[in-house]
């Protein structure tokens, strides 16, 4: 046989051996890769459904939380004297105290009655004091306003005071109340609605004027307290 057809069959033998090892690389490649392939989806799919199970679980634990406490805040204010730190005491503590101590700047307590969280905010009624009063309005959901009725020299103060207040929101629920109603002096419900001008209050506001006698022996006549605090989560549960 010449060389020259001995070097071209050896061409050919040599062409297609390699060409059988690049069909069997090829097929390795393709099959080691389809296994790792599906391993790294395996892998992700077990960390997915794992990841999705604690979420599920962690959103499960939460419904089964208590529901969240609707918060709203009552701003009681009222001129120095007129009782708003006995009226805020009896309604969150019926116990009996002797003597309760003006209020000489500010006094917060929480109460939680019926699913809400009553944070009942009283500011002093001293006259340097007066001057702040406007400053807490935008974040009341009511306003209480104490007015002492047996101190008939300063009701005109009073009722300077309030409507200013109104004049700053037209649309605030207000609850004013005739406090003091045990003394023997004291005006009449409808004495004071007069003297204060309440008559002339829009139809826009929700407005209630209620007696109260802010003393513990008080709690059970007509005019306790705490028809103050009934009237309060009835006014709050309907927003």
């Amino acid at each position: 046989m010449a060389p020259s057809a001995a070097l071209r069959h050896l061409g050919l033998a040599l062409g297609a051996a390699v060409a059988a090892l690049g069909s069997l690389l090829f097929i390795a490649w393709k099959v080691y890769f389809r296994d790792a392939n599906d391993s790294c989806i395996g892998w992700r799919a077990r960390w997915e459904r794992q990841l999705g199970a604690e979420l599920q679980q962690k959103a499960a634990s939460q419904e089964e939380e208590e529901p969240h406490t609707c918060e709203y805040q009552i701003l009681v204010l009222g001129l120095d004297g007129a009782g708003k730190s006995s009226i805020i005491h009896y309604v969150c503590n019926t116990e009996a105290q002797e003597d309760i101590a003006p209020t000489q700047g500010f006094n917060s307590v929480q109460l939680q009655a019926n699913g809400l969280q009553l944070d009942l905010l009283e500011v002093g009624g001293s006259q340097n004091l007066r001057f702040y009063w406007n400053h807490y309005l935008s974040k009341a959901h009511v306003l209480v306003f104490v007015v002492d009725s047996a101190d008939g020299s300063r009701l005109h103060i009073a009722q300077q005071e309030l409507h200013c207040l109104l004049s700053e929101d037209s649309q605030l629920p207000l609850i004013v109340l005739a406090n003091k109603q045990d003394k023997s002096d004291a005006l009449s419900v409808t004495e004071l609605k007069k003297e204060l001008g309440l008559h002339t209050l829009n139809n826009e506001r929700e407005f209630f004027l209620l007696p109260t006698s802010a003393t513990y022996a008080g709690l059970d006549t007509a005019n306790s307290v705490l028809h103050l605090k009934n009237l309060l989560i009835k006014l709050l549960v309907q927003t």
